[in-house]
C-alpha cells in the first residue's frame, strides 16, 4: 500500500488492489486521493491511490533516452521526435483541459510494448498543440528528421496534434526525401481518457517505422474498432471528423498499408515506396508568402487586395475548379502582377479540369494553373516549397504541376 504518501510519477509502473484482485498498470495522472492507469491491453482505469505500491520508477537519461538496461541493443534503431499534441498530453484537472506536457521520454513510458518493438532515442522538438504549428517549425522538423537518419536512425516517429497533422506531413515530405519511413501519429482522445487512442497508434506507428517503407506516412485508426491501423501517404491524407479515432482518410488513392492490432503485422500495399529506394536529402526552404482561399458564392473580388504581393496563391474552387465570372478579372490583376495562383478543388474527390466550361477556360486565359487532384492543403505547403526552391516562375508553374511527393495521382480528365 502507498502509506507512506510517495508521490508516483507519470509512466511509474505500480501495483494496486481492487477488491480482492490486484493489478499492475502505468501511472497516468491523479487528483483527490484517486489514481488513473493505463492497463497492458491499453485502457484505463481510476483506483484508490492509497492502494497502489509502486513497483519500478520511471528512468531517464539526461539525452533524453530511455537507459541503455531497458532496451534492446539487438533491435532497430527508432527515433521519437515530440512536437506535442494529444498523444503527448493529459488532463490538467485544475481547468479541466487538455494540454500538452509530456516530455518524448514520457511517450516511451506511457506506451507499454515499445520497448520491445525497438530501441529509441528521443528528441523534444516543441510543446505545442496543433493550432500553434507554423512553417518555421515545419523547417525545424525537417531538419531534425534528416540529422536523425543522417545519425544511424532506421526510422522517424513523429508525435503530432492531429488538427494540422496532414499539414507537417506533406511539408516534410516535399523537405525530406527519405530512405527510411517517417510515420507521423497523433491520438484523437488524450492518454488519461478512458478510449484513448494513444497506446495502439503508437505500438501501430512503431511498426510501421521498422517496416519496409520509404516515405513519409501518418499512422491512425482505421475504423472505429481496435483492430487496425491504416498507414496514409503523407500527402494524399485528410482529417475528416473532429473527434472519431477514425478521422484520417486517404484520399485519391487508398492507404499504403495497414497494421492489424494486437498482433502488429504490417501489409503494404504495391504503390507503397520501398525502404532504400531513394537516397536522403533535404531540401528545407519554404516561401512563406503564399496563402489558401476558398471560394463561396457571392465571394467580394475586393477580397484578393489582401493577396497584393504575395508570391503565390492557391484557390480552392467550386466543382472542377472555379469562381464566379467577376472573380476572374480581379484574379488576371493578380497574376500579372507576379502572383502565380493554382486552382483546386473543394471536392474531396476527382480532379481539377478547367477546360470543359467557359469560366475554366478564362481561368486559364487568365493565367490560372490547374492543381490537378492535389488537397488545397497540400497544394499550399507545396507552392511554398516550389517557389523557394526554383529559379523563375516558369519553373515554379510546372514544378506545380509535376508529381513530387505522391501528392498528384496521374488519371485522365473526366
Amino acid at each position: 500500500m502507498n502509506n507512506s504518501n510517495e508521490e508516483f510519477e507519470t509512466g511509474d509502473l505500480v501495483s494496486c488492489i481492487i477488491g480482492e484482485a490486484q493489478t499492475e498498470g502505468a501511472y497516468i495522472t491523479g487528483r483527490d486521493g484517486m489514481a488513473v492507469l493505463k492497463l497492458s491491453s491499453g485502457y484505463n482505469i481510476g483506483v484508490l491511490e492509497r492502494d497502489c505500491t509502486l513497483l519500478r520508477t520511471q528512468k531517464t537519461t539526461t539525452s533524453g533516452e530511455p537507459p541503455e538496461d531497458e532496451q534492446d541493443i539487438n533491435l532497430p534503431l527508432i527515433t521519437i521526435i515530440s512536437t506535442g499534441g494529444t498523444i503527448a498530453s493529459k488532463i490538467d484537472y485544475r481547468t479541466g483541459a487538455v494540454t500538452s506536457q509530456f516530455r518524448a521520454t514520457d511517450i516511451l513510458h506511457a506506451i507499454p510494448g515499445l520497448a520491445r518493438i525497438a530501441r529509441f532515442r528521443a528528441v523534444q522538438l516543441s510543446n505545442i498543440l496543433s493550432e500553434n504549428m507554423t512553417p518555421a517549425i515545419w523547417q525545424q522538423l525537417a531538419r531534425a528528421v534528416y540529422d536523425e537518419i543522417k545519425g544511424g536512425a532506421t526510422g522517424v516517429i513523429v508525435t503530432h496534434g492531429t488538427d494540422t497533422m496532414a499539414y507537417s506531413a506533406a511539408a516534410v515530405s516535399f523537405m525530406v526525401q527519405t530512405p527510411v519511413p517517417v510515420v507521423f501519429v497523433g491520438s484523437q482522445r488524450s492518454a488519461d481518457r478512458p478510449s484513448s487512442d494513444n497506446l495502439m497508434n503508437g505500438l501501430c506507428a512503431a511498426t510501421a517505422a521498422t517496416a519496409d517503407l520509404g516515405e513519409v506516412v501518418v499512422v491512425m485508426h482505421a475504423d472505429a474498432s481496435d483492430d487496425a491501423c491504416a498507414v496514409h501517404r503523407g500527402t494524399r491524407v485528410r482529417k475528416m471528423h473532429t473527434s472519431r479515432r477514425d478521422a484520417f482518410q486517404s484520399h485519391g488513392i487508398p492507404p499504403v498499408g495497414t497494421v492489424t492490432y494486437p498482433d502488429l503485422l504490417i501489409t503494404l500495399t504495391s504503390d507503397a515506396i520501398r525502404r532504400d529506394e531513394k537516397p536522403l536529402m533535404l531540401a528545407d526552404k519554404l516561401d512563406e508568402r503564399c496563402g489558401l482561399l476558398y471560394y463561396y458564392p457571392g465571394m467580394d473580388p475586393d477580397i484578393l487586395k489582401g493577396y497584393a504581393g504575395y508570391h503565390g496563391l492557391i484557390l480552392a474552387g467550386t466543382g472542377l475548379g472555379h469562381v464566379s465570372s467577376v472573380f476572374i478579372t480581379r484574379l488576371a490583376s493578380l497574376i500579372d502582377e507576379g502572383t502565380l495562383v493554382v486552382m483546386t478543388s473543394q471536392c474531396l474527390n476527382g480532379r481539377v479540369c478547367d477546360r470543359v466550361y467557359d469560366t475554366g477556360r478564362d481561368l486559364l486565359k487568365a493565367g490560372v494553373i490547374e492543381g490537378e487532384d492535389m488537397l488545397p492543403e497540400v497544394a499550399l505547403v507545396k507552392l511554398m516549397w516550389v517557389l523557394a526552391n526554383s529559379d523563375s516562375q516558369a519553373k515554379a508553374k510546372k514544378m506545380m504541376q509535376q508529381n513530387l511527393a505522391g501528392e498528384i495521382t496521374w488519371r485522365s480528365c473526366a
